[in-house]
């Protein structure tokens, strides 16, 4: 529906329905306010028939902007670095925030208890200008969105706490593992690029960056004269050896935002045809970002070798994943993961290669 279509009070009506539902499916279907601006950039425009759409956030001082999005003539531009606010127009929202309407432009500030930024729209093509309707409508969904946009933002400031709490607790963790045992930095930054290949949704990638950073941390109550040795380890060693992924789990299960990291952590070690540890999964029955995480782990250990094991060159690594394919691996998982091995050949793997 567009602004040639509420011409009576009944399709205004319905113009107002459509636009407040829209807002809201939006806001329930996006989950980053850089994405959240810029699906509301080209909604503004669809709603107000306008061929011109700013967004932008501002910070503290209200002269900079954070992160600005302009949609012109369905073209997206996105400026994430902080950029100061020079515009005459601009600087009136701002200033008085409060709604400017000029012929064919309008502007709205966004205001949850404080202005924390504004939107512009512009009519380029020969169209009515813009009337008191289509300012009180821009208005009403401005509110809605603002609400939106105020909880990603804190959203993300506590994503970026937990975050921070995590990598602390690994750096912990570490200290009490061998340097033999721990990963590279870029380990998980595989396993998430194996998640966004396989199209898992925001949630799932969370959950497995964080069993990516976490995945051993039941190593740490391991004695450190069994990780560190080099020679075949004993039976027994072994056994104390496969009970790290429920020790891992125990000591994270507390800590309700990793709930739905620990049944990656705790069956990373499984097997597709049944023989891994320590329940005997096998096929489906092994949780999906377990199976991503067997992949990747088994790569980065023949790659960066452990204390029993020499390291392997990356074509040799690459060649034994594509052999276990169906007996250790998911074969799904396989594909994908020789698919995502090429970027990372030259982008974070060759310098390994290099340094041997």
């Amino acid at each position: 529906m567009s602004i040639k279509n509420y011409s009576t009070p009944t399709k205004k009506y319905r113009f107002l329905i459509s636009a407040v539902h829209s807002i809201y499916r939006l806001l329930n279907s996006t989950y980053e306010v850089n994405e959240l601006i810029s699906r509301m950039g080209r909604l503004f425009c669809q709603f107000f028939n306008a061929q011109y759409c700013s967004i932008v956030l501002l910070d503290h001082s209200k002269k900079y902007s954070t992160i600005q999005c302009t949609i012109k003539d369905n073209k997206k531009q996105v400026i994430y670095k902080k950029t100061k606010i020079t515009g005459q127009i601009e600087k009136r929202i701002i200033k008085c925030s409060s709604a400017i309407k000029k012929g064919n432009l309008l502007g709205i500030p966004f205001i949850c208890e404080d202005l924390i930024g504004y939107t512009i729209i512009k009519r380029t093509k020969p169209i009515q200008p813009f009337d008191i309707f289509d300012q009180e409508m821009l208005m009403t969904m401005a509110e809605q969105a603002v609400i939106g946009i105020k909880n990603m933002q804190l959203y993300e400031e506590q994503q970026r706490i937990v975050f921070g709490s995590i990598k602390s607790l690994v750096t912990f963790l570490n200290t009490h593992v061998s340097r033999d045992y721990t990963h590279s930095p870029n380990f998980s930054k595989l396993v998430c690029a194996l998640g966004v290949e396989i199209h898992l949704s925001e949630k799932q990638l969370e959950s497995l960056k964080y069993a990516s950073l976490l995945h051993d941390a039941g190593k740490a109550d391991i004695p450190i004269e069994i990780l560190t040795k080099t020679t075949k380890l004993t039976a027994d060693e072994y056994d104390i050896i496969k009970k790290h992924p429920a020790k891992g789990a125990q000591i994270l299960r507390p800590l309700q935002i990793l709930r739905p990291a620990i049944p990656i952590i705790m069956y990373h070690h499984e097997k597709y045809n049944g023989t891994g540890y320590p329940s005997h999964l096998k096929g489906g029955q092994i949780p999906l970002g377990a199976r991503i995480m067997s992949v990747a782990d088994a790569f980065e250990a023949m790659v960066y070798g452990r204390p029993y094991r020499q390291r392997m060159d990356i074509a040799s690594a690459i060649k034994e994943v594509k052999k276990q394919s169906g007996t250790q691996f998911d074969p799904k998982i396989v594909e994908v993961f020789l698919r995502v091995i090429k970027k990372f050949n030259k982008k974070v793997y060759l310098d390994q290669d290099k340094a041997k």
